[in-house]
């Protein structure tokens, strides 16, 4: 086999294979992030929790939420129903008001641990669909190679089938990843958002 596997791939296949290492590449990267970001959260969260319950007073309760959070997602809630029990002339219900502030907020605060999430999905998704692109073409490739032959050489398909199946086993490679993550950090993201859900039950009632 006189040919080796980098000097068969075609410019097609070099684009796919460009494409996998984009999509590999941005996978870790949100996965690395999001798991460091969803980690301090998980930590800080229980003692956040502890010591704005512990404050004398609810402004206060929000500045020991902000010193305690390297992620806000209780903060911001806190804040919302200090500014809305220090609001006058708004009218209306008091109480519907609060419900509405601490529902925009824990969407807010929900939004945030759903971010990247679409990405690793998608990623997921699709990665296993352009390597199998890159199977097509390879074997379209060899085939090509083949009907052009005068006489049929092994030199001739064992490049183009060998960039098939690496680009099938490439796509493979990027998308497990991703959906692993997903699915493990979408665990986390659902406890705490059933923390956040809880916070706000609490609130509520202040």
């Amino acid at each position: 086999m006189s040919e080796s596997l980098v000097d068969a791939t075609s410019g097609l296949g070099w684009a796919v294979a460009t494409l996998l290492l984009l999509m590999s590449v941005a996978s870790w990267s949100m996965a690395l992030w999001k798991t460091w970001i969803l980690w301090r959260a998980t930590q800080d969260m229980p003692r956040a929790r502890q010591a704005f319950w512990q404050a004398p007073g609810l402004s206060e309760g929000v500045k020991a939420l902000r010193q305690r959070e390297r992620y806000p997602l209780l903060g911001p809630m806190a804040q919302a129903v200090a500014t809305q029990a220090a609001a006058t002339g708004w009218g209306g219900d008091p109480a519907a008001q609060r419900t509405r502030v601490l529902r925009e907020a824990l969407q807010a605060g929900q939004r945030r641990l759903q971010s990247s999430q679409v990405w690793l999905a998608t990623i997921g998704a699709t990665a296993p669909f352009v390597g199998l692109l890159g199977t097509v073409w390879g074997i379209y490739e060899a085939l090509t190679g083949i009907a052009n032959a005068s006489q049929l050489s092994i030199d001739r398909v064992a490049g183009p089938v060998g960039e098939a199946l690496v680009m099938t086993a490439a796509g493979l490679a990027v998308a497990l990843p991703a959906v692993v993550a997903y699915n493990v950090l979408g665990r986390v993201i659902q406890r705490l958002s059933q923390d956040l859900e809880g916070f706000a039950h609490d609130l509520q009632g202040l």
